[in-house]
């Protein structure tokens, strides 16, 4: 077994607006966390129906270290417009996988590629190139409940 933990939680209710931090939030299996703009469909890229992979978002803060060490971009948490931030876990190894966070199940549906309208919020062109496999997971809520700052993961190795 191994574990992490949650270092940041962000979400927003409307689309483009700022990501707040927040020190718990409640999410809902086969809908999303409460209070985000995915779980009011309302998200940028939201369908008729909430997807399984816009559920929750997670990415590593190994990954904004690695951005300015390597290439001198600095990004807060929140401008990655991601949902979960970790520490000391690989998430990428969590495609396909089942895990647990807080009170949450999950399952790694697939990564979380950054993308050109991310690359626009946060004023770096490049950024789309330079995150490509390291901007994060999307994962689905299998159980839902309540994830706080401080909580661990388990996963199986």
């Amino acid at each position: 077994m191994s574990k992490a933990t949650v270092i940041g939680i962000f979400i927003t209710p409307e689309p483009e607006s700022d990501m707040n931090a927040v020190e718990s939030v409640t999410a809902v299996a086969g809908r999303g966390i409460i209070g985000d703009r995915y779980y009011s469909l309302s998200g940028s890229f939201s369908k008729p129906n909430i997807e399984p992979d816009q559920e929750i978002t997670l990415i590593e803060s190994e990954a904004f270290e690695q951005l300015h060490e390597e290439h001198g971009i600095q990004l807060e948490y929140a401008q990655s417009r991601r949902n979960v931030v970790t520490r000391g876990i690989d998430l990428n190894s969590l495609v396909g996988q089942t895990f647990q966070v807080g009170e949450l199940t999950l399952t790694g549906m697939r990564y979380c590629e950054p993308c050109t309208y991310l690359s626009g919020l946060t004023g770096h062109p490049k950024l789309v190139k330079l995150w490509r496999g390291r901007a994060g997971l999307r994962a689905q809520i299998n159980q839902g409940g309540t994830l706080s700052v401080g909580d661990s993961f388990v996963t199986e190795d």
